[in-house]
């Protein structure tokens, strides 16, 4: 039978070459022989009372200036013609992801989605944080603009957070010298999650990658002078590191909790001593920790997913 899986991710028009992880996850499985069919959510359907989608098969290639190149018009299949599927398309985690979740749910078990989409859903990015709240700084969830006060009363400087973003947009840091109510109203349409600001910042927002509940590599993402937003996406710096602080004592408690769902591959965001966010959609880090260890995580995450669901 032919190998093949598909991916499920925005535009591969727009990826970032120098960071995208999905790229990397689909150029090792084409090294393994796997044809690669992408598609965008928006071409996700159900008809015929079978999943199927509208997308193109591609070969990806080593070259920023060349990356990828269809090999087939634009044809539409049944997923469940394919043994892995990739939840790949970034945040923002609204009702058209949601959805999506849904849609892929009615796959039959021997099509794998990494990652499994109930638990997607169900592991809502920074609120999933909450199941380990032994390992938070200081936080509040709310809408209400006297709580927030409240809060920087108690703590002197807060992060201010978006709860269903990706990238660091949304996000800002307060003290009662800058504090900005219509900055604030701009995301209230919904919670904001709220966390005392960790000064630790300025040793970076520690990506750890964990694959099947195993810590696989990391790397600290620095932020650039001034600034408070350490994601790749918003100018951060990759720096080297290992296991700090609290990281192996985090990772001890999140590992079997992440395999029980079903949670395969999942980036976690530790800044000092504290978590702050278990990424689990479409995490991304790989090519830092690649570059800055010698390693290839990309072999590691197929050798890993090829030993967990073998082909049959």
């Amino acid at each position: 039978m032919k190998k093949q899986i598909a991916i499920q991710m925005d535009k591969i028009e727009s990826i970032d070459y120098e960071f995208d992880t999905s790229f990397l996850i689909g150029y090792e499985a084409q090294q393994r022989n796997y044809d690669i069919f992408y598609y965008n959510p928006s071409d996700l359907i159900i008809k015929n009372n079978n999943v199927q989608a509208s997308g193109f098969y591609v070969k990806l290639n080593l070259d920023e200036k060349d990356y990828f190149n269809y090999i087939s018009k634009k044809i539409t299949l049944d997923l469940k013609i394919f043994k892995y599927i990739f939840l790949r398309q970034d945040p923002p985690f609204d009702m058209n992801y949601i959805t999506t979740t849904y849609i892929l749910d009615l796959l039959p078990n021997t099509t794998k989605v990494i990652n499994n989409p109930t638990a997607v859903r169900n592991a809502t990015e920074k609120l999933f944080t909450f199941n380990f709240k032994e390992f938070m700084p200081p936080t509040i969830v709310t809408r209400n603009i006297n709580d927030i006060l409240i809060f920087l009363d108690n703590f002197d400087e807060i992060i201010t957070k978006p709860l269903y973003g990706n990238g660091g947009v949304g996000i800002h840091r307060f003290n009662q010298q800058n504090f900005n109510r219509d900055i604030l109203k701009q995301y209230l349409d919904l919670p904001i999650m709220i966390q005392k600001y960790i000064k630790e910042i300025d040793q970076g927002d520690r990506r750890l990658i964990l694959i099947d509940g195993e810590y696989c590599g990391s790397v600290a993402r620095i932020p650039k002078d001034g600034d408070i937003k350490a994601n790749f996406h918003a100018g951060g710096i990759p720096s080297k590191t290992d296991l700090v602080f609290r990281d192996k004592e985090i990772i001890d408690k999140l590992g079997p909790k992440l395999r029980k769902n079903d949670l395969f591959f999942v980036g976690i965001d530790i800044i000092g001593d504290y978590l702050t966010e278990i990424n689990v959609t479409s995490p991304t880090g790989i090519k830092q920790i690649n570059t800055l260890n010698n390693v290839n995580l990309e072999k590691v995450f197929w050798d890993k997913l090829e030993a967990k669901y073998k082909l049959v």
